[in-house]
């Protein structure tokens, strides 16, 4: 049973893991409508999807999590390194989203790279969260992702 304070952040990683199965389907030609208005819809989405939800998200890893986890776990700085530059190549791949004419490989890359961050989350990272941080530092934890994600439901 994940934590409550990262409960927020697990809902979001259900949306994202979804999301990139759509990116892999639509990229082999598995879901309607096919072929190129098929592949922009979809970058239309993730567009959209980031905008509304990675955006705030990766906020609330980057300013409230993850500077938590350096303090409380030193040696959890490897996989926070390797998180964030993972969280620079997704926010790439969505901005050559409107300009790469191979449009189809970027979803499905975009798709992959997506489903292998959350993953590493919530299978390394939040397990490594929950195993130390006290109910106190959890509390907090949570009261700052909940006012950084606020802002999606202020749009």
């Amino acid at each position: 049973m994940r934590h409550q304070s990262l409960i927020p952040l697990s809902h979001d990683h259900h949306h994202g893991l979804a999301l990139a199965l759509r990116c892999r389907k639509q990229a082999l030609g598995q879901l309607r409508p096919m072929g190129t208005r098929g592949l922009q819809e979809r970058a239309r989405e993730v567009q959209s999807f980031v905008e509304t939800d990675l955006k705030p998200h990766f906020q609330a890893e980057e300013e409230a999590l993850f500077p938590l986890m350096r303090s409380l776990v030193p040696e959890s700085q490897q996989i926070l390194e390797a998180l964030l530059k993972e969280h620079v190549q997704i926010r790439e791949s969505v901005a050559r989203l409107e300009e790469d004419p191979s449009l189809g490989k970027l979803l499905f890359d975009l798709g992959d790279l997506l489903e292998r961050h959350i993953r590493k989350e919530e299978r390394e990272l939040f397990p490594l969260f929950e195993s130390r941080a006290t109910p106190a530092q959890a509390e907090k934890l949570k009261a700052e992702i909940e006012k950084i994600l606020a802002v999606r439901h202020r749009k």
